[in-house]
């Protein structure tokens, strides 16, 4: 589904995105916010013939309720005034109170299936938007959007406006209900029906004073929850650490602290949740007693119906509850309000890096790649690249060098449009990469990374992830030419052996070969290999450059590398310094040159040396 962003005037002013404020400030929102109903209609729009059919249901269900304490009251006064005949006129309104009975199970039972139905609906149309979304959103944005953000609105925000979604049909039943008792207590007899509803004022004026200390409370156990959610978590990641430095005596005080506050605070907040309910109780009460006191006093003077009186009673019994879901509905409004602004508020996070109406997409291209007087930043004002220049020839592998933040991995980020250039251009098989879609791009670039990401499932599913229509054949060639094959055939499934979320059930250098031979089937014409042997150990690295000596054959290779040997066999290296090119050449002639890539080696290379010549 598709979801037209609406310009920033448009928006209340909320959180912004990636903000430092809290979620639990953000907890409860206005009780009506127009632009976030607007927006949410139009996902319920679709829907709209069934929600009608739902609120139809909704108010049929009122009206049965309406009706029922009235046939009482007829039951009762018809069958004293008829006498004799009294058996069957009671006969009659039994008939009666059986066909509204069913009628009332019927659209009790359809408006909780439609309205139930239409949420899960609303459920899924909102998580695909969101979802769709943020597969195309810009780097950017997720550079500097915590992921535990975007999994809330993602579950815990759309689950909010399913809930306010099911009880805003309820609430529209309580409503007409609660009007409905009132119009009928008043038209039955204006006198009692007034001495009724006195009660009501005092029931609002304890709401009054009730909901901000409530709301209060509520919001200081939430706050308080999370703040024990986030230690009990952070120590659960970090226990290695706890247990190396001993530190489980001091955490579990800090702990038992938070945790102790929480407790403080969710029996206060229980205190208000439970201080409500004898209230109510005690209210309706007093109107009962009122009714029986005063309606007993005019039954006696013949002024009243005994069946009138009783039909009182009745709806007395009923009229609190509708009173309270109102009262639950308002903070599931509010709960829900803020939820929308933060839901829709990612939804309409603009796309920096978009296609061109017009762009290209080429089958193939030759693999060359240059990047002419290339300046970009992540901030503005604050360039990482100035002026960059080179070019890469179709099959050359070129490595980039440089000390850490001298802008290595943004240029392989540009390369594939990950980002757009402040100025100048990159150019992939002779075209602009802002002139080609970014699936073009995809097809033709492939990229290692330092920390290989597996993805949870088979092993031959992860290695054919570009290429889900790669046939097991393939999948087994590119294993084999990676040296993968002989640790998986190991394996009790072979490429059947399911792994876990990042693939931790295998070793880091099993994880960088299946990353290499998944590079492999996507038979990209550009391989981007950013760091890709910087996490492991040096004779895995040994393995890993067999698999790279297979894996380059034919393509065109940009390298960053902190290690000796894929940056020695480059065709020639690129030396970055503060985000400028100050040395370009092959090996031999930089280590002649004296410059900072010779410092480097001698740092970080020479003591590679001798074990890669001991492996050899």
């Amino acid at each position: 589904m598709t979801v037209t962003p609406t310009t920033p005037e448009e928006r209340p002013p909320l959180a912004v995105v990636g903000s430092q404020v809290s979620q639990e400030e953000e907890l409860f929102g206005r009780v009506f916010d127009q632009w976030v109903v607007r927006r949410l209609f139009t996902f319920i729009w679709p829907y709209r013939r069934r929600l009608a059919f739902g609120v139809a249901c909704v108010l049929t269900f009122t009206a049965t309720q309406l009706t029922i304490p009235l046939i009482i009251r007829h039951t009762i006064d018809d069958a004293v005034a008829a006498g004799a005949a009294g058996a069957e006129v009671l006969q009659t309104m039994v008939m009666i109170f059986f066909a509204i009975v069913v009628v009332n199970y019927a659209a009790s039972r359809a408006q909780e299936t439609i309205v139930g139905r239409v949420a899960s609906h609303l459920l899924f149309d909102l998580r695909r938007a969101m979802y769709a979304h943020l597969q195309v959103v810009s780097l950017s944005f997720m550079d500097k959007t915590e992921v535990g953000r975007l999994m809330s609105r993602l579950q815990g925000d759309v689950y909010a406006l399913q809930e306010f979604l099911e009880t805003s049909i309820s609430a529209i039943g309580d409503f007409v209900l609660l009007i409905g008792i009132i119009c009928v207590l008043l038209v039955l007899d204006p006198r009692l029906g007034a001495l009724t509803l006195s009660v009501v004022p005092l029931l609002f004026l304890v709401r009054i004073v009730w909901l901000p200390l409530a709301r209060k409370a509520f919001m200081h156990a939430r706050e308080t929850s999370s703040a024990v959610n986030g230690a009990l978590a952070e120590n659960v990641h970090g226990v290695r650490v706890v247990q190396a430095l001993r530190r489980e005596d001091v955490n579990f005080a800090l702990f038992d602290n938070k945790a102790r506050d929480n407790l403080l605070a969710a029996l206060k907040a229980s205190k208000f949740t439970n201080i409500m309910i004898p209230i109510v109780d005690t209210l309706t009460g007093a109107a009962m007693a009122i009714v029986v006191v005063v309606g007993g006093g005019l039954v006696l003077d013949n002024a009243l119906d005994v069946g009138v009186m009783v039909a009182f009673l009745f709806y007395v019994q009923r009229f609190f509850d509708p009173i309270r879901s109102l009262t639950i509905q308002y903070s599931i409004m509010q709960r829900a309000m803020a939820a929308g602004q933060r839901i829709f508020e990612v939804m309409d996070v603009e796309v920096d890096v978009e296609d061109k109406p017009d762009a290209l997409a080429p089958e193939e291209i030759d693999g060359a790649v240059a990047f002419e007087g290339v300046t970009f930043g992540y901030l503005p004002g604050q360039p990482v690249l100035h002026d960059v220049s080179f070019r890469v020839a179709p099959g050359e592998t070129v490595a980039v060098v440089g000390p850490t933040g001298s802008g290595k991995t943004s240029l392989m980020a540009l390369a594939h449009r990950f980002y757009d250039v402040w100025e100048g251009a990159v150019r992939v098989g002779g075209h602009d990469v802002r002139d080609v879609t970014q699936a073009s791009l995809g097809r033709h670039i492939a990229m290692v990374l330092q920390e290989p990401y597996l993805f949870t499932g088979t092993i031959r599913d992860n290695i054919r992830y570009a290429r889900a229509d790669a046939s097991e054949a393939e999948v087994v060639r590119a294993a084999e030419a990676v040296g993968a094959d002989a640790f998986i055939r190991r394996l009790e499934k072979g490429y059947d052996s399911e792994l876990d979320q990042g693939g931790v059930n295998l070793s880091l250098g099993q994880r960088q070969l299946l990353s290499f031979a998944r590079a492999l089937v996507a038979d990209a014409k550009i391989l981007v290999l950013d760091e890709a042997t910087a996490s492991v150990d040096s004779y895995t690295e040994l393995e890993i450059q067999r698999a790279l000596a297979r894996l380059l054959e034919g393509r065109t290779a940009l390298v960053i590398a902190h290690r000796l040997a894929t940056v020695r066999n480059a065709d020639r290296i690129v030396v970055l310094q503060d985000g400028r090119i100050i040395e370009e050449g092959d090996h031999p002639a930089l280590m002649a040159s004296g410059g900072l890539y010779s410092k480097l080696y001698a740092m970080n290379y020479a003591s590679f040396d001798d074990f890669a010549e001991e492996a050899e």
